[in-house]
């Protein structure tokens, strides 16, 4: 019954927002801390002399301002969220939180550098960011063995990775999703492209290197390789035009600034490698593979 309730709703929504024009966001990312325990080249939020952090009592009601406006799935994101407390409150207090306000599910993303068995996320994404010396190169020395001693010992069945495809580790990338194949750990890989925000290292590819790399993962993902984008959304981001749905997802920064996507506020959509901005297109477009691929990531 609740399963068929959350497939209702998403049938509301969708018709409101493709026929009616309703742009209410489904999904929220809310950054609850800018703390950190890595200097990673394409981040800027590590070197913040004044990291931000939430109080619970400040992602509750961050949590109800984005349930209010009509979103349904909230991400956990940093800084490194295994560093949030308050008190005696820690990261699973903020999940149960999140499905205590009506969230249908709640989700976090770790660079898996401390433990986290037994964190009680509905998923967990892992930022990976390339097999072995590429991850480290991007990460620092020792971070590939942590994470891989932490994703084993975390047991999760709905563990995922996230790379971000950067000058340093394109060439890793079939390596990296032929890892995740053989790692019984993990559930799938979800492809990304660094995109240019200021004050962190230019880690772009070319444009051709862009190609080439969605060629690949596009050819992997028809092999049954546990690809978690859809074959329609990597088309759209080939070349990255095609329109923008990004208001269905809003974002809340540990500094309470509410937002829409922070690369749409610098004007850089243009070299955006998000890969979120083709799915949600491709779903807006009901491309079948987009909308079993949304609905199988989130319910």
């Amino acid at each position: 019954m609740k399963k068929l309730s959350q497939m209702f709703y998403l049938a509301k929504w969708f018709f409101r927002a493709r026929f009616l024009g309703r742009k209410n966001p489904l999904q929220t990312v809310l950054f609850i801390t800018d703390k950190c325990n890595l200097a990673c080249k394409h981040c800027s939020v590590y070197s913040r002399e004044k990291p931000h952090t939430m109080t619970y009592a400040e992602v509750r009601d961050e949590l109800e301002y984005a349930y209010g406006l009509g979103s349904r799935f909230v991400d956990f994101e940093g800084g490194e969220v295994m560093l949030w407390r308050d008190g005696d409150f820690r990261i699973n207090d903020l999940l149960d939180l999140a499905r205590e306000v009506g969230f249908f599910s709640a989700t976090i993303t770790t660079n898996a550098q401390l433990p986290f068995a037994g964190v009680r996320a509905d998923s967990i994404w892992v930022s990976l960011d390339g097999y072995g010396k590429y991850h480290e190169t991007i990460r620092g020395e020792g971070t590939f063995a942590r994470l891989e001693k932490n994703i084993a010992a975390c047991g999760h069945p709905h563990l995922s990775v996230n790379m971000v495809v950067n000058k340093y580790n394109w060439e890793s990338v079939a390596d990296t999703i032929r890892y995740v194949r053989e790692n019984p750990a993990i559930e799938s890989i979800s492809i990304n492209f660094y995109t240019p925000f200021p004050d962190a290292e230019n880690l772009m590819i070319t444009q051709a290197q862009r190609e080439a790399v969605i060629d690949t993962v596009i050819a992997m993902k028809r092999q049954g390789y546990p690809i978690m984008n859809s074959v329609s959304g990597l088309r759209l981001m080939k070349h990255n035009c095609f329109k923008r749905r990004c208001w269905v997802t809003n974002f809340i920064y540990a500094d309470h600034k509410r937002a829409l996507c922070a690369g749409a506020e610098l004007g850089i959509c243009d070299d955006c490698g998000l890969c979120m901005a083709g799915e949600m297109n491709a779903v807006f477009n009901l491309r079948p593979d987009t909308v079993l691929a949304g609905l199988k990531l989130r319910l």
